[in-house]
C-alpha cells in the first residue's frame, strides 16, 4: 500500500501533473489490481463506491451502479429479472447472480448513457458478474474483492489492460473535506446523512400509502441522487434507476429529461421493439442506437430513407406516437426522487406522464400547496423529508 498514486493526466491530456494522495499520510485505502486508472476514473470510482455501498446498507441487497463523467447512468439493487428485462439488457442468455443481477439492472436501464462506463460493486466481484463485465465496453471495476475466477476473467479484458481497482470496505474518510477550486481550498463537514425509511415519514398529499416495494424503491432514488452532479431527478421502479436527469440548471429540465430517460426505458419493452429482427452480427451497441432511434419520433424518417437495411433483417413496423403513448399510459407505481423542492406543479405533472406514483424531496417551497394539489390532482403520494441532497 502507499499514500501516493501518480497519474497520467487530469482531467485532460494537458493537466499534468496529476495523482491522487492521502493529505494525512495514511496508506491509500485503493489497490490497482490491474490496468492505469486516471482521474476522472477514480471520480468516479470513489463516488459510485460510496453510492453503492450506501445502497448495501440501506437495503440489506448487493448493489451496483453504472457511473460516467462523476454521476450515475444506472444504479441498482440485486432481484430477479423478467424474462423481457433479460432480453432488452442482453443478458437471456446468461447465469445471473445476484451481485450479477444488480449490474445488469443498473447497466440496463440506460445502456447509451452507460456505454464506457465505470462500475462500481458494493460485494466481492463473482465469476458471474465478471463474465457480464467483460463482454461489455467499459473503463473499469471497483469493489471490495474479487474472487480467483473473477479476477482472471476480468484480467482478460481490453487486451490486458483493464482497470480494476480493490477498496477497503472499512474505510471510512475524514468527517471534514477539501476541494481546492482556482487556488482556493474549500472546507464542508461531509454529507453523511442516513436515507433510510425514517425519511419517508413526513407523508403530507391526501394518499398517504406507500408500500415496502416503493419505498426501496424511493432510498434508491434519493441515495443515487447524492451522488449525482445538482440539479438533478431520479425515477426508479422495480429495485432499479431507470432515469436520471443530472446537471440540469431548471428542475423542470430536470424530470423531463430523467422521465423521458425512463419512458425509453418502458418503450425498449414494447411488443415491436421486442419483435425487431436484427441482422446477424450487429453489435449490442449498434442495437442499442437502433432501438433508442426507432423508439424515437425520427422512425418514420429513418423508415422511409431505407437506412433500417443496413440493421434490420426485415423492415420493422413503425411504432406510432399514439402506440408509444398508449404503451406509456401502462406504465404505473413509478418511485421519484428530487435532491431539492419542487418550485412548480408541473414537476408533477411531467412525472405523472411516466406513471409516477411516490415522491420524496425536501420540501420547503413557497409553492408546495400548489404542488401538494397536483400530487392529490393524481393520486400520488409525497413525502417531505426535509433535507437537500446537492451535490457538487
Amino acid at each position: 500500500m502507499s499514500n501516493e498514486l501518480t497519474l497520467k493526466y487530469g482531467c485532460n491530456p494537458n493537466q499534468k501533473p496529476s495523482r491522487i494522495f492521502m493529505q494525512d499520510g495514511g496508506d491509500l485505502p485503493i489497490e490497482v489490481l490491474n490496468g492505469k486508472p486516471g482521474y476522472i476514473n477514480f471520480l468516479d470510482a470513489f463516488n459510485s463506491w460510496q453510492l453503492v455501498k450506501e445502497l448495501k446498507a440501506a437495503t440489506g441487497l448487493p448493489a451496483a451502479a453504472s457511473f460516467k463523467h462523476v454521476s450515475p447512468a444506472g444504479a441498482a439493487v440485486a432481484g430477479k429479472l423478467s424474462d423481457t428485462l433479460k432480453k432488452i439488457y442482453f443478458v437471456d442468455d446468461l447465469e445471473l447472480s445476484p451481485l450479477a443481477s444488480a449490474y445488469a439492472m443498473a447497466r440496463g436501464a440506460d445502456r447509451m448513457s452507460s456505454y464506457g462506463d465505470w462500475i462500481a460493486l458494493s460485494d466481492i466481484c463473482d465469476k458471474e458478474t465478471a463474465t457480464l463485465i467483460a463482454r461489455e465496453v467499459s473503463d473499469g471495476v471497483i469493489a471490495p474483492g474479487y474472487t480467483d475466477k473473477a479476477l482472471a476473467i476480468l484480467k482478460s479484458k481490453r487486451k490486458g489492460g483493464y482497470n480494476i481497482v480493490s477498496i477497503q470496505p472499512e474505510y471510512k474518510p475524514a468527517p471534514v473535506e477539501h476541494k481546492d477550486v482556482f487556488g482556493i481550498t474549500f472546507e464542508q463537514g461531509r454529507n453523511e446523512i442516513l436515507i433510510d425509511n425514517n425519511m419517508l415519514s413526513n407523508v403530507i398529499t391526501q394518499n398517504k400509502e406507500i408500500p415496502e416495494d416503493a419505498k426501496r424503491d424511493l432510498l434508491i432514488s434519493l441515495i443515487t441522487l447524492k451522488y449525482t452532479q445538482s440539479n438533478s431527478v431520479c425515477y426508479a421502479k422495480g429495485g432499479q434507476v431507470i432515469g436520471v436527469g443530472a446537471g440540469q440548471q431548471s428542475r423542470i429540465h430536470c424530470t423531463r429529461l430523467a422521465g423521458n430517460k425512463a419512458d425509453i426505458w418502458y418503450l425498449r419493452q414494447h411488443p415491436k421493439v421486442l419483435g425487431l429482427k436484427f441482422k446477424e452480427g450487429i453489435r449490442r451497441p449498434d442495437r442499442d442506437n437502433t432501438i433508442d432511434v426507432y423508439i424515437s419520433d425520427d422512425c418514420m424518417d429513418v423508415l422511409a430513407d431505407g437506412i433500417w437495411e443496413n440493421f434490420f433483417a426485415e423492415k420493422p413496423e413503425p411504432l406510432t406516437r399514439e402506440e408509444k403513448r398508449a404503451w406509456l399510459d401502462t406504465m404505473t407505481d413509478v418511485a421519484l426522487g428530487s435532491d431539492a423542492f419542487f418550485p412548480f406543479g408541473d414537476n408533477i405533472e411531467r412525472a405523472h406522464k411516466s406513471g409516477v406514483k411516490y415522491i420524496a424531496q425536501p420540501g420547503g417551497s413557497i409553492r408546495d400547496d400548489n404542488v401538494i394539489d397536483t400530487c392529490n390532482k393524481y393520486g400520488i403520494a409525497m413525502a417531505f423529508t426535509g433535507m437537500r441532497l446537492f451535490h457538487h
